[in-house]
C-alpha cells in the first residue's frame, strides 16, 4: 500500500495505482476526454492535470501512478487555470452548435466546460471540414471531433479493424479513414463502438427518424414497426426509468402514440430463426457437412460484414438463414400482408434495433413470387426511437403496458435472450434438444454456453444432444472473433456450432444504444434479459404457438421452399471492401 495526500485527504491505495483512480476513491472525480481504462491511456487531451507538491509540471493523472507521500492537488490555482485553458483550446476547434447535437445533454466535453464555467472563447475559432458520404449508416462530423484518439484505439484494439487512424502533423493532426480512403471503400463492420466511445458528437448513427414520420404520414402506407430484444434491456436509460419500469410493453405503447399501425416484438422472429437456422445446423450435422469447420450464426450483420470482407473464404459456413429482423419484415410483406389484405408495397416496415449495422442489413432485398423489394423500408438505433418519443412529446411516465398485434404476438424466453451473447446458441440447443430426442430438456441446461461478463473472449462447451455430443463456441467482440477463426485455420480447436456477435457482449451492447460515456452495461443489460427468460411462460422457440400457426398456413415446415425463398438468403449476392 501506498501512503499519499488528495486534496488534504490522507489515502492509502496499492501500488500502480493512478493518481486518477486514488481520487476516485476519495469520491473526486478528476475530469477527463480522453481517457478509456486499458485501452486509451494516452493523456492525449491532457484535462486531467494535477499539482504535486515539488513538481513544477502539471502531470497528467490518468497515465502517472502514486507514489509513496506523494501530496496531490486536484483543482488548485494552477491547475484550474491549466484546465480552462485547454478547454478552451479544444473548443476553439470543436463545433460548439449544441443545440443541433444528438448528443446535447448528453456530451463529456460540454460536461467538462459547464462545470469549468466557461462562457466565452478566448481563442479563435478554425474547425477542420472533411467531406463525407452522408447516405452511409455511419457519420462522421470532422467539425466536432476532438483527436481524442478513442475511436482508433476501439476500432484496434478491441474490433481489430483498423478503420480509423491519425492523418497529417503538427497543427494539422486529424482523424481519418485509415489510407484517406472513403468510408465506403473500407472494411468497416458498422458494429458502431467508435460511436459509443466517442466522448462528443463527431460519431453518429445516420438518422432515419424523418423517414419514418413521413410514412406515418402517409395514408396510404400501413406502418408495421418491430422492436429488438435488447433495446427493452436499455432504452429506459436515456429517458429516466428504472429497468423494472422500462419494460417492451411500454415501447409498443409509446409506438402506438407516434403513430405506428401494428407493433410487434422481434422475440417472435428469434423463435423462427431459431426453428430454421436450428433445423439447418441438424441437417448439416448430420450429413457430416461440419466435419472440418464449423456453421457459424448468421443473425449478426456486424459479423457478416466482417467475415466476408476479412475470412471470405468462410462465407459458405455461415448458415443461409436471414436474421430475426429480415426474417420479420419477409414475413410481414406476405404473410401479414395477406391476412389483413393489404398490397405489400404498402406495408412500410420499421425495426428499432441495438445496432447500426442493422441499417446496412436492411439493404438487402427480397425476392419472392410476384413482388421485390426490401424486408425492412427503416431501422431506427435504440437512441432514435428515444429521441422521436422526445419529438412526440410523450412523457415516459404517462406509458402503460400495450401488447403487441394478434398474428404475430407471442415469444418466447429463448428469443428473448438473443440480445445477449449465447443468447442465440442457448436457444437453438434447447430446441435442437427437442427435434433430436422428442423431448424438451430442462430450459436452464444449456446455460454453460452463457458469457460470465462482457470481457470474456470465448466460451466453448461441450453438449450431448441424443447420442451426439456437439462442440459448441461463442464469441462476442470481433478482436475475438479474429483470434477464434485463426485458431480454427489452424487446426488448434474444432467446432460444430459457434455463435458469433460483433459487439463485445452482444446484441446489449451494440453501437446503437444508449450512451455512457466510460460505462460498459452489456453484461448487466444481458442479466435482464436471462431475467426475462427466467420468468416467460414459454421458453422453447419451438413452443411458440404463433410461429407453429405461421408454419401451418403459410409456411408450411422448417426448411421447406417456401421457407428457403422468404427466409434465407445467399451471402454471396453482396460484396464487402477488402
Amino acid at each position: 500500500m501506498v501512503n499519499i495526500t488528495i486534496d488534504n485527504q490522507k489515502i492509502s491505495v496499492p501500488s500502480r495505482t493512478t493518481i486518477m483512480e486514488a481520487a476516485a476513491k476519495l469520491g473526486t472525480p478528476i475530469p477527463k476526454l480522453c481517457y478509456l481504462k486499458d485501452i486509451n491511456e494516452i493523456a492525449a487531451c491532457r484535462v486531467c492535470v494535477v499539482e504535486i507538491e515539488g513538481k513544477d509540471r502539471l502531470v497528467t493523472s490518468c497515465n502517472n501512478v502514486v507514489t509513496e507521500g506523494m501530496v496531490i492537488y486536484t483543482n488548485s490555482p494552477k491547475v484550474r487555470i491549466a484546465r480552462r485553458q485547454t478547454v478552451q483550446l479544444i473548443l476553439s476547434q470543436h463545433d460548439c452548435k449544441c443545440a443541433t447535437c444528438v448528443r446535447s445533454g448528453n456530451c463529456t466535453l460540454q460536461q467538462v466546460a459547464n462545470d469549468l464555467n466557461l462562457i466565452d472563447l478566448p481563442f479563435k475559432e478554425r474547425f477542420e471540414d472533411t467531406p463525407w458520404d452522408k447516405t452511409f449508416p455511419l457519420i462522421r462530423d470532422s467539425r466536432k471531433c476532438i483527436k481524442c484518439m478513442r475511436c482508433i484505439q476501439i476500432c484496434d484494439k478491441i474490433q481489430g479493424l483498423n478503420i480509423w487512424d491519425v492523418t497529417s502533423t503538427g497543427s494539422r493532426t486529424t482523424i481519418n479513414v485509415n489510407g484517406n480512403k472513403k468510408i465506403n471503400e473500407v472494411s468497416c463492420s458498422l458494429c458502431g463502438q467508435c460511436i459509443t466511445h466517442c466522448p462528443v458528437g463527431a460519431l453518429r448513427e445516420r438518422d432515419d427518424t424523418e423517414d419514418v414520420w413521413s410514412a406515418i404520414a402517409d395514408k396510404k402506407k400501413v406502418v408495421v414497426a418491430q422492436v429488438a430484444p435488447a433495446v427493452r434491456a436499455a432504452w429506459g436509460e436515456a429517458l429516466g426509468l428504472s429497468r423494472e419500469e422500462a419494460t417492451i410493453g411500454k415501447i409498443m405503447d409509446a409506438l402506438k402514440k407516434i403513430g405506428v399501425d401494428y407493433v410487434f416484438d422481434t422475440s417472435f422472429s428469434a423463435d423462427l430463426t431459431i426453428m430454421e437456422e436450428g433445423n439447418e445446423f441438424l441437417q448439416r450435422f448430420t450429413k457430416g457437412e461440419l466435419k472440418l469447420r464449423p456453421m457459424f450464426t448468421s443473425c449478426c450483420p456486424g459479423w457478416i460484414r466482417f467475415i466476408k470482407s476479412q475470412y471470405p473464404h468462410l462465407v459458405p459456413q455461415l448458415s443461409t438463414a436471414k436474421s430475426p429482423q429480415q426474417m420479420f419484415g419477409a414475413v410481414m410483406k406476405t404473410y401479414f400482408a395477406q391476412s389483413i389484405g393489404v398490397a405489400p408495397e404498402d406495408i412500410y416496415t420499421v425495426s428499432v434495433m441495438p445496432c447500426v449495422a442493422k441499417k446496412g442489413e436492411r439493404n438487402m432485398e427480397l425476392f419472392y413470387g410476384e413482388y421485390a423489394g426490401h424486408d425492412i423500408d427503416t431501422v431506427l438505433t435504440t437512441r432514435e426511437l428515444t429521441r422521436m418519443i422526445r419529438a412526440a412529446h410523450i412523457d415516459p411516465k404517462s406509458l402503460k403496458d400495450r401488447e403487441c398485434d394478434p398474428l404475430m404476438k407471442e415469444w418466447s424466453g429463448a428469443g428473448v435472450i438473443f440480445g445477449a451473447t449465447g443468447g442465440v446458441m442457448e436457444a437453438a440447443l434447447r430446441s435442437a434438444h427437442y427435434l433430436v430426442t422428442g423431448r424438451n430438456p430442462d430450459p436452464d441446461a444449456f446455460k454453460i454456453v452463457r458469457s460470465p461478463s462482457f470481457e470474456t473472449g470465448v466460451v466453448e462447451a461441450e453438449v450431448q444432444i441424443g447420442d451426439a455430443t456437439i462442440r459448441a463456441a461463442v464469441v462476442s467482440g470481433l478482436g475475438n472473433v479474429r483470434k477464434l477463426l485463426e485458431a480454427i485455420e489452424h487446426g488448434e480447436v474444432h467446432y460444430d456450432f459457434v455463435e458469433v456477435m460483433a459487439c463485445p457482449g452482444g446484441c446489449v451492447g451494440g453501437g446503437g444504444q444508449p450512451i455512457h460515456d466510460g460505462e460498459e452495461l452489456a453484461h448487466t443489460r444481458g442479466a435482464n434479459l436471462y431475467f426475462l427468460d427466467k420468468n416467460a411462460k414459454i421458453r422453447f422457440s419451438h413452443e411458440n404457438q404463433d410461429v407453429m400457426k405461421l408454419y401451418n398456413d403459410f409456411l408450411e415446415k422448417p426448411l421447406s421452399h417456401k421457407s428457403h425463398m422468404l427466409l434465407h438468403t445467399d451471402h454471396t449476392k453482396w460484396d464487402m471492401p477488402r
